[in-house]
């Protein structure tokens, strides 16, 4: 077993993989940036060590001193968590270099899967299904145009390195081409390094369907179920909830064997999720792998009762996986709200600032996974997520109720959230009836506008 971890990220994620440690009896470092000399995550590890200023450049994307850090304390691995390097191939490769287990797969998959053109490539010749697009990277304007004329509009254009739904931008004529394809592939060298780009077909109103797999050195692959991400905000999700409650059992059980081959594929090791698009027909789509733990890691956690960071240790330090496909069963529904620091009435303005009133809600079956606490200043520097209020219950309509009284019960005064925006979701008919898809959202904004 894994003697000392240091957790390369801040908020939550990290508070979250520090008491999965402490319960296994690892010790733990972590890495703060100026900014961050107060946070939750410094105060709960056996060490902390400070890796820069304020800037993520300069602390939680700077590698020299995040791997100066692990080396001078000590430790015999690193935990990413998601976002900021978790899915940096050369971050992995440089750990794995000096002696580091780096919990998460190997650099090649990385690099595989986080290039989207690339995974795609891989999905298609192992015969997964794709959503129709560019065999490649689309390298000119003129070639984006003949392959979107193939495929018919609306198309997508993506970013091969991108996630978050930056450097991507649905276009619907030839008229809008150009400039729509530059826009993106501009915005995806500000944001990844890399503007290289491909073109699928836009599925109009998808489900957005996926499967948590976990994988380990000797080559057993499983998956978790399925998890709906559909709630989103220009691609970024809101809400999710498991299992999925637009599947049936026979598509469920496909997908799932589909999402065990990808990983299978790629010879992927650890925890993972493959992504797919499900259209109104029940046809579903591979789109992407995330080679990570996701923020919406809880919900899997509460349907199956299997801690998944604790399982990436293990796999981590060489252990095989406790138990096999047929062990693993669905018990009830969960959901996941994610709390943010922002205004949805000024279109989402983020609001930081000190937190002067919190009120955590609990009770059976309710679980809050944050890094706030009373008095607790929340910097403008990073993302806005103030934590992830997750409840499982019996079925559906229970969870729907749960998270209502759990939101009711949540107080974070000092600063503006998106509380009553997400009461507001909680309370559509067309939410409460699953009649919902990824458009759910930007169909719906003025309804659930909070004045």
């Amino acid at each position: 077993m894994l003697r000392k971890i240091l957790i390369a990220n801040r908020g939550e994620i990290a508070v979250r993989i520090i008491r999965a440690c402490k319960e296994m009896g690892i010790e733990t470092v972590a890495i703060f940036s100026t900014a961050d000399h107060r946070g939750l995550h410094v105060d709960l590890a056996d060490e902390a060590i400070c890796v820069g200023s304020a800037r993520v450049q300069d602390s939680y994307l700077n590698m020299n001193n995040i791997l100066s850090a692990a080396v001078a304390t000590g430790c015999d691995a690193i935990h990413p968590g998601f976002g900021f390097l978790s899915e940096n191939s050369t971050f992995a490769a440089l750990t794995e270099e000096l002696g580091l287990k780096f919990i998460g797969p190997k650099g090649t998959v990385i690099d595989h899967m986080g290039n989207k053109s690339k995974a795609r490539e891989m999905m298609i010749e192992a015969g997964i299904p794709v959503v129709p697009g560019s065999d490649g990277l689309v390298q000119t304007i003129k070639q984006g145009k003949e392959i979107a004329s193939q495929i018919g509009y609306p198309v997508l254009v993506k970013a091969s390195a991108g996630g978050g739904g930056r450097g991507m931008r649905i276009i619907r004529n030839e008229e809008e081409f150009a400039d729509l394809f530059q826009t993106a592939k501009l915005e995806a060298k500000m944001a990844f390094g890399d503007d290289s780009m491909y073109l699928e077909k836009f599925i109009e109103n998808p489900r957005h369907i996926e499967f948590q797999i976990l994988a380990d050195q000797f080559g057993n692959v499983i998956h978790l179920f399925d998890r709906d991400c559909s709630v989103q905000r220009r691609n970024q999700k809101v809400i999710e909830e498991a299992p999925s409650p637009v599947l049936d059992a026979k598509t469920r059980d496909k997908m799932g064997e589909i999402a065990v081959r990808a990983a299978k594929t790629v010879g992927y090791e650890n925890a993972g999720t493959i992504e797919f698009l499900l259209d109104k027909h029940h046809n579903f789509y591979f789109i992407e792998m995330n080679t990570r733990i996701q923020v919406e890691h809880p919900i899997t956690e509460m349907i199956t009762g299997i801690d998944l960071i604790k399982e990436q240790i293990k796999i981590a330090s060489g252990q095989p996986l406790a138990f096999k496909q047929v062990d693993v069963k669905i018990s009830g529904h969960a959901m996941e709200c994610r709390i943010n620091a922002e205004n949805p009435s000024q279109n989402f303005k983020p609001s930081p600032g000190q937190i002067v009133t919190l009120n955590i809600p609990s009770g059976l079956g309710v679980r809050v996974d944050t890094s706030v606490y009373q008095g607790y200043h929340i910097p403008p520097f990073y993302d806005s997520m103030v934590g992830k209020l997750i409840v499982h219950g019996l079925d559906r309509q229970e969870a729907i109720a749960k998270m209502k009284r759990s939101l009711e019960e949540l107080v974070v005064e000092g600063i503006e959230t998106n509380i009553d925006f997400q009461y507001a979701i909680m309370e559509h008919p067309k939410f409460i009836e699953n009649d919902y898809d990824t458009s759910f959202i930007q169909k719906h904004m003025h309804e659930l506008e909070v004045i």
